[in-house]
């Protein structure tokens, strides 16, 4: 199945099985920043591309999202990564394509 997944915050579902499961660890990969998870400080996204070019901060974050999906999430298979950008506040927020294996 393929589904696409952004990067709002959504309640947790703590009961969450299959799919729902699986696109919310996603989401919880693309909103959580590096370094904050006690037990776990490589989990999440870095934030040092802050203030960088915008080229060079969505190749970086790409990459990012690439690995972390592919570490944490492996039965979430990446398709493509796209963004939405807000030009007047900055903002550079990730879309995620994937094919979920279960």
């Amino acid at each position: 199945m393929t589904v696409l997944v952004d990067n709002m915050p959504t309640d947790i579902d703590f009961g969450a099985t299959g799919i729902a499961s699986v696109i919310q660890n996603i989401k919880t990969i693309l909103t959580t920043a590096k370094g904050t998870v006690p037990l776990d400080r490589k989990f999440g996204l870095s934030f040092d591309i802050l203030d960088e070019p915008l080229p060079r901060s969505r190749a970086k974050i790409q990459t990012e999202i690439f690995l972390q999906l592919r570490k944490y999430e492996p039965r979430a298979i990446v398709k493509k990564i796209d963004f939405q950008n807000d030009p007047l506040s900055g903002r550079l927020a990730p879309t995620v394509v994937v094919d979920i294996r279960l």
